[in-house]
C-alpha cells in the first residue's frame, strides 16, 4: 500500500513538472525560434506574391550568351564586316504573339527588293500561329522565349531580335521593330530611302573639328510626361538609383528603328539592364511598362544627338483602353484613313502604322496598289 501511494505521489510530481515546463518562456522561445524558419519557407507558397514574375535565371544564361556573339560580331576589327558590295539593308524585326495576319501585305511591300531588307520573327511560343507565312517570312523565326505585357519579357524578346539581326547578317544597317499589328503606309522603295537618305548625326573625332558621319536612329524619347514618376518607382520607390536618377528617366513609343550602332549598344548594355529587368510591385502594376522605358532611357544616356527622338510608326492614343491603343476595323479602312495616317508634325511621314484588328487584311490588300503603295 506505501510503494503504491509513493508511486502516485512520483507520477502526480512528474505531470506537475510537465505542465510547469509547457507553460515555461523558455519553450515559448524555443517554439517561435523554430517558427521563423518554417515561416520562411511557407509563407511565399501561402502569401500572393509582392511582385509580378521574374525573367527565368535560364532565359537569362541564354541571352546573355547569345548578346555576347552579337556584341562580338559587331566589333571593330573583330567579327564579320559588310562587304562593300553589299548594300545596306534594313532588318524588319517582327514581335508577336498570334498570327502574322498581314503576311500577305507586307509580301506584296517587300516584293522585288530582296536585296534590301531581311525579316526576323520572335513569336511567343505559346502562340498557334495557323496562318502559313508567305516567303519573307519562311524559316525566319529565331529562337523564342515567353513573353508577358507589363514585364522586362518583351525587353529581351527586342534584345534577342536586335542580337539574332546583328549576327546574320552584317549589311544590316537598321533596325526596325514591328507589331503583328502594323502595316506599311508606303511603298518600300519610299520607306527605304526616307531611312537611308536622312541626315546623319555628326560628331567631333579630334580638337580640330573633323567629323565622323554616323546615322540617326528614329525612337520616341520623351521627359516630363504625366504620370511618368509612377512608372519611375514602379519597382520600388529606390530601385533605379544610383544607375538610373529620375531626371534621366525617359518614355517612348515601344516600336522604333535603330542605326546599328545603337543595336549594338543595346545588346551590349548590361548596366542598365539590371535594372530595368527588376519586376514591377504588384501593387504598381498599372505603371508598369518597361518596354516603353528600357529604349529611350539607354539611348538618352548614351547619345542623345544620334536619336531623332520621334517615331515613325503611327499610333491612335484617342480611345485607349487598358493601355492598348485604338483598334482600327474593317469599316474604318479607307484611302483617306491611310493618307491621315502619314501625316506627322516632324519633317517625316509615318511609315508605319498600328493598331489593325486581323480582318482589315481584305480591305487593306484592296488599297495597296491604289493608295498604299502609290507614292
Amino acid at each position: 500500500m506505501v510503494v503504491t501511494a509513493r508511486a502516485l505521489w512520483r507520477i502526480w510530481e512528474q505531470g506537475r513538472e510537465r505542465t510547469m515546463i509547457l507553460s515555461s518562456p523558455f519553450l515559448v522561445s524555443f517554439f517561435l525560434l523554430v517558427s521563423v524558419p518554417v515561416l520562411f519557407v511557407l509563407a511565399p507558397r501561402i502569401l500572393p506574391p509582392k511582385t509580378l514574375p521574374r525573367i527565368p535565371d535560364r532565359d537569362e544564361v541564354d541571352d546573355l550568351a547569345l548578346f555576347r556573339r552579337a556584341t562580338l560580331a559587331s566589333a571593330e576589327g573583330g567579327g564579320l564586316r559588310p562587304r562593300a558590295a553589299s548594300p545596306p539593308k534594313i532588318a524588319f524585326m517582327f514581335l508577336t504573339n498570334s498570327d502574322l495576319s498581314f503576311a500577305a501585305l507586307w509580301e506584296q511591300f517587300f516584293r522585288g527588293h530582296e536585296r534590301l531588307f531581311n525579316v526576323y520573327i520572335h513569336a511567343d511560343p505559346s502562340a498557334r500561329l495557323l496562318l502559313p507565312p508567305t516567303p519573307s517570312f519562311r524559316g525566319r523565326f529565331i529562337p523564342a522565349k515567353a513573353t508577358q505585357r507589363g514585364s522586362p519579357t518583351l525587353i529581351s524578346a527586342a534584345r534577342r531580335l536586335l542580337a539574332g539581326a546583328l549576327i546574320d547578317d552584317p549589311a544590316n544597317a537598321f533596325f526596325a521593330l514591328i507589331s503583328q499589328h502594323c502595316i506599311p503606309l508606303h511603298s518600300f522603295r519610299f520607306t527605304y530611302q526616307a531611312i537611308l537618305s536622312a541626315p546623319d548625326a555628326s560628331k567631333p573625332t579630334h580638337p580640330e573639328g573633323a567629323l565622323r558621319r554616323r546615322r540617326r536612329s528614329f525612337i520616341e524619347i520623351l521627359a516630363g510626361e504625366p504620370a511618368l514618376w509612377d512608372r519611375y518607382v514602379a519597382r520600388g520607390d529606390n530601385a533605379m538609383l544610383p544607375e538610373v536618377p529620375f531626371d534621366r528617366f525617359r518614355v517612348g513609343s515601344q516600336f522604333f528603328i535603330l542605326a546599328r550602332r545603337h543595336a549594338v549598344a543595346i545588346v551590349r548594355d548590361r548596366r542598365l539592364w539590371k535594372k530595368f529587368k527588376m519586376p514591377c510591385l504588384k501593387s504598381r502594376e498599372d505603371s508598369c511598362y518597361p518596354e516603353e522605358h528600357y529604349f529611350p532611357t539607354l539611348l538618352e544616356m548614351q547619345d542623345p544627338e544620334g536619336c531623332s527622338r520621334y517615331t515613325l510608326t503611327r499610333v491612335n492614343w484617342t480611345d485607349s483602353v487598358g493601355g492598348h491603343p485604338h483598334t482600327y476595323r474593317p469599316p474604318e479602312i479607307s484611302g483617306k484613313l491611310i493618307k491621315t495616317l502619314r501625316k506627322s508634325n516632324s519633317t517625316y511621314s509615318y511609315l508605319f502604322a498600328r493598331k489593325f484588328s486581323p480582318d482589315c487584311l481584305r480591305p487593306l490588300l484592296d488599297l495597296s496598289h491604289s493608295v498604299i503603295f502609290r507614292d
